[in-house]
């Protein structure tokens, strides 16, 4: 396959809104030792590459400037050492930046196939927040079958993800999300309650809904006042899991309770870690979660697309706080 020198990308020209999203020419870049190069027909679009923009959460030194976190595409060029591609295979990967272009490079190990008869679109949504929701639910907090399970912010793409993934493996979901509309499409996903958090009070129907015990694992991305709150929700034993701070990453809280309760909190953020970390990541989607993406068990939920050019608007929807799933940019 006979590369281009340059490429279409979409930048961050300065901190700011959305509109500091522009398109921009650069170098197609090469897979180093153990690096594919992919070339992008879809990326995805989430919270962290609004926080980029923003000015407040930097890229690795390692990584490209350019957003994006995931993507789906053909694999264009390996790098040495690459054994598990070859040019041509189709694949959704984790990224360590650089999506919003033509092309990127990622990790061999970071790539995963396409599921059997999904799209770029919807491939190109997956691996963000399925890599997130799994390491996190599942490896750290440990989540099992005929426990009980609630998620903060439901018809996002973290939610809509973790009340299918949990759904699947046994667990009774519950869920917060901003309108009725959005409480629906959570129901509809296999959430057995959809909380309104504008309309009721989420610990107090938690704990109804479980016999007053709580639930024993909470996936949280708002912080701020819901963590203190988070801990009243949590049965004996529970565990709290943080991934992002949307109401604040400060909070007052009763370290009694946590004691008494024997409580874990814990959390984590998926970019920093190690290649190897998110490798294993990777492996064990393959072999526990790819196979119910294939069967059409689970399925990312697709809010909507934009061309790459109209990223400003992508981010827009995404800020706007509007929409139900992934929002995706088409490249290709």
């Amino acid at each position: 396959m006979k590369l281009p020198k340059t490429m279409r990308a979409v930048k961050i020209s300065k901190p700011g809104g959305p509109d500091v999203l522009v398109p921009t020419t650069r170098p197609v870049p090469a897979p180093g030792v153990g690096q594919i190069l992919i070339k992008i027909a879809a990326a995805g679009v989430n919270r962290p590459d609004a926080l980029q923009r923003a000015g407040s959460y930097a890229p690795p030194p390692t990584a490209s400037d350019l957003p994006g976190l995931e993507g789906a595409g053909t694999v264009a060029a390996i790098g040495p050492g690459v054994s598990r591609w070859q040019v041509g295979d189709a694949v959704c990967a984790l990224l360590p930046g650089g999506g919003y272009a033509e092309y990127c490079v990622t990790d061999q190990d970071h790539a995963l196939a396409i599921p059997a008869g999904m799209d770029m679109v919807h491939a190109a949504a997956l691996c963000e927040t399925f890599f997130t929701v799994w390491s996190n639910t599942f490896m750290r907090g440990g989540l099992k079958g005929g426990e009980s399970f609630l998620v903060h912010g439901g018809s996002s793409g973290i939610g809509t993800t973790a009340i299918q993934l949990a759904k699947a493996f046994g667990a009774r979901v519950f869920t917060t999300a901003g309108s009725d509309e959005k409480c629906q499409a959570c129901l509809d996903l296999g959430a057995e309650l959809a909380i309104n958090y504008r309309d009721a009070d989420y610990v107090k129907v938690v704990k109804e809904a479980t016999g007053g015990a709580g639930v024993d694992i909470i996936l949280d991305m708002v912080g701020g006042d819901y963590i203190s709150r988070n801990i009243s929700a949590l049965a004996l034993e529970g565990r709290l899991v943080m991934i992002a701070f949307l109401g604040g990453p400060k909070a007052e809280v009763n370290f009694a309770q946590i004691m008494m309760k024997r409580l874990m909190v814990t959390g984590s953020t998926l970019r920093p870690q190690s290649d190897q970390a998110k490798a294993v990541i990777a492996e064990a989607l393959r072999d526990q979660v790819w196979p119910l993406l294939a069967a059409g068990t689970i399925a990312p939920v697709m809010d909507s697309t934009f061309p790459l050019d109209q990223a400003a608007e992508a981010h827009r929807r995404l800020e706007s706080s509007g929409h139900i799933g992934k929002i995706v940019l088409t490249v290709t």
